[in-house]
């Protein structure tokens, strides 16, 4: 009894080791999947030069992932978790605190932001895997701000002449810009713009730099 134990106790250690090792792999595709489609797109990034950057084959790398959708659309979850957890939690911070975090952390992960940016443009096309993913992200990432913005107006938090609509649309606007500048030209500082961007279009003047510009 004791040795028919130990034989059914080895193959599940081997296959927990197994799954361990294909896990990793899976990390390491989506790692190489990142930077090809960070530089090259979804249609130009080949699954070939994906492969080869983790030593696979293109076959070996669809024994990972059916196809190149699939893993496409885990690249693309991926970059939002991190994007999300630089964000920090929204309990913790206000919409404005978030963005600008948002900002900085894209200064630091030139293929995540490349990747976005790439991403982004492409999925205009109507026919693109990504193109609904999108639309529907800019949509509700506008209708969440511009909720907190109508808010924040009421609160006296922001200027009572902006429209919390179109100032939704204009921090998104704002952001992608200032990345698509950053990824030619890096001496530029995101975050100081975007900051220059909130104090003279969305916020308040405090009452001494009312009073200055009068």
């Amino acid at each position: 009894m004791e040795q028919e134990a130990d034989a059914t106790a080895r193959p599940r250690r081997g296959a927990r080791g197994s799954y361990a090792k294909g896990q990793a792999k899976r990390r390491q595709i989506i790692e190489a999947a990142l930077t090809v489609f960070g530089r090259s797109g979804y249609h130009s990034g080949s699954l070939r030069e994906i492969a080869k950057r983790v030593d696979l084959t293109p076959a070996g790398l669809l024994h990972h992932f059916s196809s190149k959708e699939e893993l496409f659309a885990e690249v693309i979850r991926e970059r939002d978790a991190r994007v999300q957890a630089a964000a920090g939690d929204v309990s913790e911070f206000t919409l404005l605190e978030q963005v600008r975090k948002v900002v900085a952390y894209n200064q630091t992960t030139r293929g995540l932001t490349s990747l976005y940016t790439v991403i982004s443009a492409e999925a205009t096309d109507t026919e693109h895997p990504a193109h609904d993913v999108f639309a529907r992200r800019y949509a509700e990432t506008a209708a969440s701000a511009s909720a907190v913005l109508a808010d924040a107006q009421r609160d006296g938090l922001i200027r009572p002449d902006v429209d919390p609509d179109h100032a939704a649309r204009l921090i998104s606007a704002v952001m992608d810009g200032l990345q698509q500048q950053w990824l030619l030209d890096e001496s530029l500082d995101m975050t100081a713009a975007f900051d220059e961007f909130i104090r003279g279009y969305l916020l308040e003047p405090r009452s001494g730099e009312a009073d200055s510009e009068r």
